[in-house]
């Protein structure tokens, strides 16, 4: 019998596997310019959100520095509401106190000084748009009146002020102080005598 021979043809064209996968894979360079474009995109993104935390920080501190300015300032306001009208009583109390402390001081000159501060005192209420409230012969009202007692009359209508214990004021149409008044009412009817009853009723049996 005759004996086949296996012929092996080597190229040299042909690579083994090993030494392909032991080449460099070349990665296209539209993929790196893509990758360079999202790296500064990021970038970009975190710089963005860095700049609006700092300026909700700068926000945060403004409003914080304006609410507490806002707050000293309404203490202030508080502390020194009656600054204004205190200076423009401050005279009129050195005019009283002089008047008071003078040696010479009588009866007429003593009038002269409070009649002098009262009037003084009246310029400044009308300055502050001070005016005093209507009372007598004025019918109740309980928004701008208080009342203290009741009386009887059978020549006013009921409800009506007849007496004023106390001057009210009102500024700019508020309210100050009340007048504190004493207002009518109607006469109670008078209750008929028992023992005239008895001596009416005598008379008609006889």
């Amino acid at each position: 019998m005759s004996q086949k021979k296996k012929i092996t043809i080597e190229t040299e064209d042909e690579e083994s596997p090993e030494e392909e996968s032991a080449e460099t894979e070349e990665v296209p360079v539209a993929e790196i310019v893509e990758d360079e474009e999202g790296l500064s995109e990021l970038e970009q993104a975190q710089q963005e959100a860095k700049d609006l935390r700092d300026e909700m920080l700068r926000m945060h501190a403004e409003t914080d520095n304006l609410r507490k300015r806002l707050q000293k300032e309404k203490q202030d306001s508080v502390q020194f509401a009656n600054e204004r009208l205190i200076k423009q009583l401050i005279p009129i109390f050195e005019n009283l106190d002089r008047a008071l402390k003078a040696p010479d001081t009588n009866v007429e000159s003593l009038k002269e000084g409070v009649k002098l501060t009262s009037d003084q005192v009246l310029a400044l209420f009308k300055k502050e748009n001070v005016e005093p409230i209507p009372a007598v012969g004025e019918p109740f009202d309980p928004s701008i009146h208080e009342v203290l007692s009741q009386m009887e009359s059978a020549d006013h209508d009921e409800n009506t002020v007849i007496e004023e214990y106390s001057k009210g004021y009102c500024m700019n149409g508020r309210v100050l102080l009340p007048s504190r008044v004493v207002t009518s009412k109607k006469p109670a009817k008078p209750e008929p005598d028992d023992k005239d009853n008895a001596s009416t009723e005598t008379e008609a049996q006889a």
